[in-house]
């Protein structure tokens, strides 16, 4: 074993595919050599056998101390990472390529249209691990194996990916993470976060299972002193802002937010989305929409005053998703809120309704004197180009684009300078969505039976 290590680090010394990386370099590097790299030549094994005893015991020693990660090649050494003035992002979950909404978060942030953000680190535990030949898997590592910076020039930063949170060094700028995982891990993955150094934690929706675990994490990040924003991306919309102003300007207005998905309107499509969204509508595909109605309009739990289902619009079933199991969702659901404090608004979303988000304002006769649409005529044309730049991804990446952008940038910032992250929703308004899902689903439920 002794002349293994001699050997192995005078063919690291000798071979010019290594580096070592400075003392102050992260202690976690993607190390991507070619075969011909490791390869020990016969001079050199021979040099190896005829080096002196006190030469070999020294080079022993000396290997022993170094890190491994000290050890980098050209590529990881001249690594692009966090600077002054900007945050360094973890990632945690990102997904597969054109599907995972962890890998477009990656993807904004290297083609750098997030100056605050700098993206050092990619947490994904199952598509480096057990994952690595499934579904997705050798897409996902043929992605991160491009992503060295002689391969991609273009990137304003190259990424190291590891597999758990536990792997990370010390912060070297102001760190968050942005927890992109399944909802499920999300409790865990925020402690990890929080002991890894994270200044700040991007959280995505609805940020756990269920309204309990949220309210846990939000006291233990409160307790820590990290602050949690969450990933509400419609709250900073253009045209959750056009409708909102205008609707001011119209007496006894009444706002609807529209969303809809693209998924074909069969058994097979819809079964697959139940059970891949298994904690219903009211807490994935809508939970946005809400969002907005606890942000803007006063909707909490106790301020409900009544709901009311739309049944002519509205479609709940009972399908088998692909393993077998039955699940019940709303296919899509409308409603309308009424509280306590005297407003009023409603909301409508399809999983079989296309790619575009819209909201309208009605007048107080009921006419439709407004509508605006996600993404506008301004908008197009990038969802144009981003469709064919990414063919295969999935369409609402595209057409909510710019408000990912708008986020992210957002909350970078605030963790660099601390500056409002405007819009941007708390954990505080994330749980009290959450409670307005648990409460809705089975009253909307009940009034579609």
């Amino acid at each position: 074993m002794k002349l293994s290590l001699v050997a192995l680090a005078m063919a690291l010394a000798t071979s010019s595919a290594f580096v070592p990386s400075s003392p102050s370099s992260p202690r976690r590097v993607v190390i991507r050599p070619d075969s011909s790299s490791l390869a020990v030549s016969s001079s050199s094994s021979s040099n190896a056998k005829n080096t002196s005893k006190a030469t070999s015991k020294k080079l022993e020693e000396e290997f022993e101390s170094v890190d491994p990660a000290a050890v980098a090649s050209p590529s990881a050494s001249a690594a692009k990472k966090a600077k002054e003035g900007q945050a360094e992002v973890v990632l945690v979950g990102c997904g597969a390529p054109n599907r995972g909404m962890g890998w477009y978060h990656a993807v904004q942030m290297l083609e750098g249209r997030c100056p605050s953000a700098s993206l050092d680190y990619v947490i994904e535990p199952w598509f480096l691990g057990p994952g690595a030949e499934g579904p997705g898997g050798p897409e996902f590592n043929d992605w991160a194996s491009s992503l060295s910076s002689d391969a991609s020039p273009s990137y304003v930063s190259t990424p190291a990916f590891l597999t758990s949170v536990a792997e990370l060094p010390s912060p070297s700028q102001p760190r968050v993470a942005l927890i992109s995982g399944r909802t499920a891990d999300n409790p865990r993955l925020l402690k990890e976060c929080i002991d890894a150094g994270c200044k700040c934690i991007y959280l995505e929706k609805p940020g756990a299972p269920t309204v309990k675990e949220l309210e846990e994490m939000r006291d233990v990040a409160a307790e820590k002193g990290v602050e949690v924003l969450m990933g509400y991306n419609k709250n900073v919309c253009k045209y959750v802002r056009k409708t909102r102003e205008f609707a001011a300007t119209v007496p006894g207005s009444h706002v609807t937010f529209v969303s809809n998905n693209a998924y074909e309107n069969t058994p097979e499509s819809l079964g697959e989305c139940f059970e891949r969204n298994a904690e219903g509508m009211l807490k994935n595909m809508a939970i946005h929409e809400l969002a907005l109605l606890v942000s803007f309009y006063d909707v909490t739990v106790e301020n409900i005053e009544s709901v009311t289902a739309d049944k002519e619009f509205s479609s709940m079933q009972t399908l088998p998703g692909p393993s077998g199991k039955e699940f019940t969702d709303f296919d899509k659901i409308k409603f309308t809120i009424k509280t306590k404090t005297g407003k009023e608004v409603s909301v409508a979303a399809d999983r079989c309704g296309g790619t575009d988000s819209y909201a309208t304002v009605t007048d107080a006769n009921g006419e439709e004197v407004f509508r605006y649409w996600m993404p506008d005529e301004e908008d197009k044309k990038t969802v144009q180009e981003l469709q064919a730049k990414y063919p295969t991804a999935m369409p609402y990446f595209f057409t909510q684009d710019p408000d990912y952008v708008t986020v992210k940038e957002r909350v970078a910032r605030h963790t660099v300078t601390g500056e409002e992250a405007e819009g941007v929703a708390t954990i505080a308004i994330a749980v009290e969505t959450l409670r307005v899902a648990e409460y809705l689903t089975p009253v909307l439920m009940e009034q579609l039976k």
